[in-house]
């Protein structure tokens, strides 16, 4: 069983080295061979150097790939694009794994039947827990926790497979597809969407998916994501991302102005308990958020349904260099190229 791990980065060769450090440390199981590969979306920082630096310690099993286009959709796709292994993983550039990741791996996959899991995040503070920050938007900042009993993702799973602590069999990607390119964090817009639309089309042909609690991964939150200004940024993409997506998958619930009705009064319900908040005192400075953020999250779907317009993509690939990568043993003068 061949596990082809992919961790799209841009701009963290520092966190980037505690993930790489994880990976080394974390136990693996005999019948399971682990390759890694990093897939460098347009950084300008040390991200490369970082990479080689880790070469000879990952005993010819470290690839570094780099993707011009950018986009962590694209940074995505072309990891996966780049490998053939009968598994792939995905984790971000700010995580590091449990030390039993690779072990629960290969333990759900070798019994047959499963075409994808994925697992809690831990949260590894970078600065106290601000008291405003609501329950219901935890994951603004990667807290995920789908509780301690394995259980299958489907509708009446109370949430999606997340991009960063995610492992797929080759053979339903192959199936599916890849990740949409118009949607995901793309620069500073933090545009998301593209692990929801992966999911719907999952959960389309019938794919068997478990939420695994053993399958852990740490994610380390920075101080500027504690701030209310990244909390109504994130709220407000994440509405544009959910109105991109219906705009070509109209979802089956009534709609009013062209706007899901449940957004709209959840909005409506958010700027009352607003109002109400100013006029008591009283009351949770979390939920007073909570009620704010729903509106971002309306003001935004409304954006992205009626006039957010994606990069046009064939632009983007007539302007992108070619991805360049290298193993163990490389020299910057004999880089090969995948396309």
């Amino acid at each position: 069983m061949i596990l082809d791990v992919i961790i799209p980065t841009y701009n963290r060769h520092s966190t980037l080295k505690r993930t790489l450090e994880s990976l080394l440390l974390a136990r693996c199981p005999s019948g399971l061979s682990v390759r890694v590969t990093v897939v460098d979306n347009n950084s300008v920082d040390q991200t490369p150097e970082t990479v080689a630096g880790y070469m000879e310690r990952f005993n010819n099993k470290l690839r570094y790939v780099f993707e011009g286009r950018q986009g962590r959709s694209f940074a995505l796709n072309a990891g996966i694009s780049s490998t053939d292994g009968d598994l792939v993983g995905m984790i971000d550039d700010d995580e590091e794994i449990d030390s039993s990741w690779y072990a629960t791996i290969h333990s759900v996959f070798s019994r047959g039947g499963v075409d994808f899991i994925g697992g809690p995040y831990v949260p590894r503070w970078g600065a106290e827990r601000p008291e405003w920050l609501p329950e219901n938007y935890l994951g603004a900042i990667g807290w995920i926790d789908g509780g301690d009993k394995v259980v299958p993702f489907d509708k009446s799973y109370p949430g999606i497979l997340m991009g960063g602590n995610a492992v797929l069999t080759r053979s339903i990607l192959n199936k599916v597809g890849y990740y949409n390119t118009n949607l995901g964090r793309n620069g500073s817009r933090l545009l998301s969407g593209e692990d929801d639309e992966m999911y719907q089309r999952l959960l389309s042909v019938e794919a068997c998916g478990l939420y695994v609690p053993d399958l852990i991964i740490y994610h380390y939150i920075p101080p500027e994501r504690l701030v209310k200004g990244y909390f109504r940024r994130w709220c407000f993409w994440r509405g544009v991302s959910s109105g991109v997506i219906d705009r070509d998958r109209r979802m089956a619930v009534a709609y009013f102005g062209g706007i899901p009705r449940y957004v709209v009064g959840a909005a409506a319900r958010g700027l009352c308990d607003v109002l109400a908040g100013m006029i008591s005192r009283r009351r949770a400075a979390s939920r007073d958020f909570s009620s704010e953020l729903a509106v971002w999250d309306a003001a935004g779907f409304f954006y992205g349904k009626h006039f957010y317009r994606p990069a046009d993509v064939k632009q983007l690939e007539a302007s992108t260099p070619a991805r360049v990568s290298f193993s163990e043993g490389a020299q910057s003068s004999d880089l090969s190229t995948t396309v």
